[in-house]
């Protein structure tokens, strides 16, 4: 089993930046599996933020310039730095592991973490 843990949230005013993490444990990231961002503010749908599969990386437009996904494989964690924030951005953000048929559709995934939040105020 896949074992995944968020970390990194927190609030920022706009223009700012953060970085979240996602530990895996159970798989090996380098072993060919998907991670993904997803965010989610209340009342609205789970929203894909972006993907990394090996050294292909995949963006929403929404944060496309502005967030970075990557991973670090000594510490089998996937990141997910995000700049120039904005108070849209503000949602609980989870990441999620699995073999995708469609890499942003959040029920593709078979592993999720917890969720970390992050606020930004205008």
């Amino acid at each position: 089993q896949v074992q995944l843990v968020e970390s990194g949230g927190g609030s920022v005013q706009a223009g700012g930046s953060l970085r979240l993490s996602c530990a895996a444990s159970g798989y090996a990231i380098r072993d060919n599996i998907y991670i993904g961002w997803f965010r989610q503010a209340p009342g609205k749908e789970r929203e894909w933020v972006a993907t990394i599969f090996e050294v292909e990386t995949y963006y929403s437009d929404s944060v496309k310039g502005r967030f970075t996904i990557s991973h670090e494989d000594a510490k089998n964690t996937v990141y997910l730095q995000m700049n120039s924030l904005k108070p849209e951005d503000t949602a609980m953000y989870y990441c999620a592991a699995g073999w995708p048929r469609d890499w942003a559709r959040p029920n593709d995934y078979n592993y999720w973490g917890q969720g970390t939040q992050v606020t930004v105020s205008s």
